[in-house]
């Protein structure tokens, strides 16, 4: 084809006295045709100098309760918008004991989202309370290594480290020496070869807010209603001792103002109890012990908004009610004793569900697939289509299997406590809008999570970076051990690349002969 392909016309512009002039020259029935067309030359703009930018310069760090430190805030989430959750009506709480181990789980409709697991030897310590001795400081990690009686030591960052009166701006290395006792809260347990994270500036978690010590802050769940925000920082104002700071939470959104007092005077002698007790020295030792895993997650999660909650253990049964009673008193009646032959996880279908959970692959209903990878660094997500094949074209189909992945991600991150970085590969999209369409699928489904999530961007490759914290152990954690034979890589080296030797004693005999 390309025989018979058109030849372009031959095009010269000369610029001559002000003038353009274009020749153009055209074949015509074998004949060369040349046409010419004159302009005025445009009049040139002139160039305005333009002020020489000066690169900001980063302003220096401040930390916003701790010493002063070097590091450098990164890249912030794409917007700031909150997200108010979409309640389900059918929310229900399971609690399972058997022998040493207790087992929480929430259900939304018949469909299992949440899950807790504590056993007497492996509980958590996140949250306790401890009197620290400092082991050792390092000035080049801006961190100090404290025992506070665990296997490991614990790290303490400094913009962690609780500042003494006149020592605003300092380092760590002149505020903590070798051998100093302090006062610290776990906020992470440890995992792996990492020991537990560290603060010096511990708070107190009630069942409608966050007393936090030696703090003037006044925070609001932004998850709340913006008329019950209202209402609920003129209570606060009111009842907030001085010295004090408060951080209302999700629970309170129905609370009284006698609630809410009520639970800043418990939380105030509970605060008085651990000071008297750290006055005594002897560090490394437990001052303040969290509450067992089945009243923290009654505390954090069990709101009005639930059906019911079954137990099939009658002295978990009483714990409960005891606990509602002193707490919330409208929510003892939705609490039931579990009586019924068929074992409550059996009766739910929790038992499946938990071991498609520890699968590698997750199903779609309309046929794609997940495939989920934990690393050291990161979770990496891959979305495929898998099966599915759409109706109408490839853009419609890609953006309705990314959809479904965005919402099931967002089940499978609670589901499985994942937390720290998680890169997520989704399909290729052309089309912005419907990139930004995923994006609030995604943010939509993780505002029913309790644990604070960070979306960011679509990056230039295609990959949507988010981080959600990360407090313990997920659930592949707790249910699985390293394989003793590849150590947890999944593969067995193959060794054939090895030259095949002879054995010692026969060689050294040839060499005699």
């Amino acid at each position: 084809m390309a025989l018979f392909r058109r030849r372009a016309p031959k095009v010269t512009r000369v610029a001559t006295d002000g003038k353009v002039e274009e020749r153009k020259t055209l074949n015509l029935r074998g004949s060369k045709v040349e046409i010419r067309r004159i302009e005025e030359a445009p009049a040139k703009p002139k160039k305005q100098k333009k002020a020489r930018a000066t690169k900001p310069q980063p302003a220096a760090p401040k930390a916003k309760n701790g010493l002063s430190t070097s590091r450098v805030s990164g890249r912030r989430p794409v917007d700031d918008e909150i997200i108010v959750p979409v309640e389900s009506a059918r929310k229900q709480m399971l609690v399972s004991v058997s022998g040493s181990q207790t087992q929480v789980v929430i259900l939304e409709g018949p469909v299992l989202v949440e899950h807790y697991v504590a056993r007497e030897d492996t509980s958590s310590v996140a949250g306790n309370i401890y009197l620290a001795v400092v082991r050792n400081v390092l000035p080049g990690m801006e961190a100090a290594f404290l025992d506070f009686g665990a296997s490991k030591n614990g790290v303490l960052y400094a913009s962690d480290v609780k500042v003494p009166p006149g020592a605003k701006g300092k380092r760590i290395e002149q505020v903590l020496k070798e051998g100093d006792e302090v006062l610290v809260q776990v906020t992470k347990d440890a995992m792996g070869a990492k020991g537990a994270r560290l603060t010096g500036l511990p708070s107190l978690p009630g069942r409608y807010l966050v007393l936090v010590p030696d703090s003037e802050n006044v925070g609001i769940s932004r998850r709340l209603p913006d008329d019950d925000r209202t209402r609920l920082r003129e209570i606060i104002n009111k009842v907030r001792p001085e010295g004090f700071g408060v951080i209302v939470r999700t629970a309170a959104l129905h609370a009284t103002a006698e609630e809410l007092a009520a639970d800043i005077s418990r939380l105030l002698r509970d605060w008085e109890k651990i000071q008297e007790a750290a006055r005594g020295g002897g560090a490394p030792r437990l001052i303040h012990q969290e509450p067992e895993l089945l009243i923290k997650v009654i505390r954090e999660h069990f709101t009005p908004d639930f059906r019911k909650l079954l137990i099939d253990d009658r002295d978990a049964h009483d714990k409960v009610v005891r606990y509602l009673q002193a707490t919330a008193p409208d929510l003892v009646a939705k609490v039931q004793y579990y009586e019924d032959p068929i074992p409550l996880f059996d009766r739910y279908h929790v038992d499946d569900q938990l071991k498609k959970a520890l699968d590698r692959k997750v199903y779609l209903p309309s046929g794609g697939h997940l495939v989920i990878d934990r690393t050291e660094a990161l979770t990496v997500i891959d979305v495929n289509t898998g099966k599915f094949v759409g109706s109408s074209n490839l853009e419609e189909t890609v953006l309705q299997n990314n959809l479904e992945a965005a919402e099931e991600i967002g089940r499978q991150l609670r589901l499985r406590d994942i937390g720290g970085i998680i890169v997520i590969d989704f399909i290729d999209m052309e089309s912005e809008e419907n990139q930004q369409k995923v994006l609030r699928r995604l943010k939509e489904t993780l505002a029913r999570d309790k644990t604070r999530t960070q979306v960011f961007d679509v990056s230039h490759l295609g990959l949507v970076e988010m981080t959600r914290k990360n407090v313990s152990a997920g659930l592949l954690e707790h249910f699985s051990r390293k394989c003793e034979h590849c150590a947890g890589r999944g593969i067995i080296i193959d060794e054939s690349f090895r030259p095949r030797t002879a054995p010692i004693n026969q060689a050294s005999a040839e060499v005699e002969a």
